[in-house]
């Protein structure tokens, strides 16, 4: 849970509605689940910026999987129908993601997907009095794609 930028402290005060528009179905939007059985293993967001300068992009969010299925390639499928739903949309030339630099099997996993570094943000989280730094990672697709239009 340190992973998120998010508490559970300040998500369970969020109104029903909050998650409902999270989740509403949108172009380039989407929540991906891994379930073993009845039960969510894994989950990984993907949204779409919101305004036509951006539109282009896709952001990868909520990245989870339990520690029951860490090591069974649960993330890699999550991020891997995360990546080709953000292809199959048009206009989207890039899917970001942000991760704890720290996180070093995170990190392998993106890279290993082709995701690079194109920042470092110093003390972007503070977790029980300790600074984090931050790395954000994108992996682009077509760096010609054509602008979103009417989407």
């Amino acid at each position: 849970a340190e992973a998120f930028m998010a508490s559970q402290a300040e998500g369970k005060d969020q109104p029903l509605e909050y998650f409902v528009q999270r989740l509403s179905q949108r172009a380039g939007h989407a929540v991906f689940g891994a379930f073993d059985g009845d039960t969510l293993a894994g989950m990984a967001g993907l949204a779409r910026a919101t305004t036509l300068q951006l539109a282009h992009k896709c952001n990868v969010w909520g990245m989870y999987v339990a520690e029951s299925a860490r090591g069974q390639g649960v993330a890699r499928e999550l991020l891997e129908a995360a990546i080709a739903h953000a292809r199959a949309t048009p206009g989207v030339a890039k899917v970001t993601l942000s991760v704890d630099s720290a996180n070093v099997a995170a990190i392998a996993l993106y890279e290993s997907l082709g995701f690079v570094v194109f920042a470092r943000e110093a003390d972007a989280i503070r977790l029980n009095g300790q600074s984090r730094d931050d790395l954000q990672m994108h992996l682009r697709f077509a760096p010609d794609a054509q602008p979103a239009q009417g989407w």
